[in-house]
């Protein structure tokens, strides 16, 4: 057996006793090495309800937040690559009508690489989607409303903007963009792994966005990326064979002690557990995703779950099971 596969083998175990004491329905678990050597295995189910599916490898996934990392970041970082944004501009040098009615309004000053990195003082969680279904209107709503300033969080509405920047200069909607190679922005119900039974949608979701948000706008920035485990671990396999210098360096380049451009960097309680090397990125999504790329040591890995399938109102576990899962791909 090669190191990998004995490597594979220990980092699934958490995996699989997740599953067996159904804290979660199902999940799959990949790690790919510079070299492209990957292994990836699914166990569980991708619904219970209303009726049963098995989990496969080929599972489509609701990424969540890894939209952040695997869409947005990289076009942003791209874009800045180009000349076409600066950075350390404000976002008003694409959204010029953000607070346009207050021309010293705070949110008026943020500026892209603040919004990368989350140091903004945006509110952590706002229910945009409960003041309507109009995208256009939405949208409208967030570039004019006055925000009240909070404390320095993550927060999505840094990459919701990031998502109206881009889609301002290419003149099509998110949704109307390429999502990337092995990427969609919905799927097939019975090729996804379901989510939640929504309360106000009032039924399971299975290949569409269980983003509220996202779902109300119709495409947005922080949310909404679908795909697979391969999908995910190409695109893994992409920075660490380093196929962008510029924006690769920007990705791995600290912004705050917790956050680099667009990613989250080790520190301590973070996701992908306490044997990360320094040279470490990760996210996750809150459906029950994450994705981990080690500069240093040239492998990463993707932990899918549905682990909101068929509600969030449940503790899965999911923050010990990443953790676990991260500290024996690094050989504890």
């Amino acid at each position: 057996m090669s190191a990998l596969a004995q490597l594979f083998d220990r980092a699934f175990a958490p995996l699989e006793a997740a599953v067996s004491s159904k804290r979660i329905p199902g999940g799959v678990l990949g790690i790919v090495d510079s070299n492209g050597h990957r292994i990836t295995r699914a166990i569980g189910s991708a619904q219970l309800v209303p009726k049963q599916r098995p989990m496969t490898a080929e599972t489509w996934f609701d990424l969540a937040s890894l939209t952040k990392v695997i869409f947005t970041t990289p076009r942003i970082l791209a874009l800045a690559e180009d000349g076409v944004i600066d950075l350390d501009a404000p976002l008003i040098s694409v959204l010029p009508d953000l607070r346009q009615y207050d021309a010293e309004a705070w949110e008026r000053k943020v500026t892209f690489r603040q919004c990368l990195g989350h140091q903004t003082p945006f509110p952590a969680v706002e229910p945009i989607y409960t003041y309507g279904r109009d995208p256009d209107l939405l949208r409208a709503f967030i570039l004019q409303r006055e925000w009240r300033a909070r404390d320095l969080v993550y927060s999505d509405i840094n990459f919701i903007l990031l998502g109206f920047a881009l889609e301002r200069l290419s003149g099509k909607t998110i949704r109307d963009m390429d999502p990337g190679l092995g990427f969609a922005w919905s799927t097939e119900p019975d090729a996804a792994a379901a989510t939640e039974d929504c309360t106000w949608r009032h039924r399971v979701l299975s290949g569409e966005v269980h983003d509220d948000n996202c779902s109300a706008l119709q495409g947005a920035g922080h949310a909404g990326l679908f795909g697979t485990a391969a999908s995910v671990l190409d695109f893994a396999h992409g920075l660490l064979t380093g196929a962008s210098e510029l924006s690769t360096a920007l990705m791995r380049t600290s912004l705050s002690t917790t956050r680099t451009h667009g990613w989250e960097r080790p520190c301590k309680g973070w996701s992908g557990g306490a044997l990360c090397s320094p040279g470490t990125i990760g996210h996750t999504g809150f459906t029950g995703t994450g994705l981990w790329v080690d500069f240093d040591s040239g492998k990463a890995w993707t932990l899918l779950t549905n682990r909101i399938h068929p509600t969030r109102h449940f503790d899965s576990g999911i923050v010990q099971l990443r953790q676990a899962v991260g500290d024996l791909v690094n050989g504890l």
